[in-house]
This record gives structure tokens, C-alpha cells and sequence, in this order.
């Protein structure tokens, strides 16, 4: 799975597994991302989901040229 990929998918959430293989790292940094607040995440039980809008707002560029 790729950005590209999650900027075309309907799902409303990612899981840690798929932000890990985006980004290009082991989970648990993607773990302690979201324990440290730099990833959004909301917890579910025992499953944490990323929402996928708030991943990608991550990564969009804004015009003005300020990420």
C-alpha cells in the first residue's frame, strides 16, 4: 500500500499495519507516534485505527508553501 493508494480508498480508517508499510517503518514506531500524539489515532477496544483524512492531512502540501 502506497499514499497514493490511501488517497484513492473509501475506508475511513488504517490500521497500524497498513500507516507502517506507507511509511516505510517497523509499527512500533508507528506506535509510539501515536502514544507522543503525532499520529492521530482513535482506539476501538483493543484496535487502534488511524483516520485515514487525518493521516493524509499529515502529508498535504498547501499552497502557500507551508506543509
Amino acid at each position: 500500500m502506497t499514499l497514493a493508494d490511501v488517497r484513492k480508498s473509501p475506508a475511513a480508517a488504517l490500521t497500524l499495519a497498513e500507516v507502517a508499510q506507507i511509511l516505510g517503518v517497523d509499527r512500533r514506531t508507528v506506535a509510539r507516534a501515536i502514544e507522543d500524539g503525532t499520529v492521530p489515532a482513535v482506539k476501538f477496544g483493543r484496535r487502534v485505527l488511524i483516520p485515514r483524512e487525518r493521516f493524509l492531512a499529515m502529508f498535504s502540501v498547501n499552497t502557500n508553501g507551508a506543509a
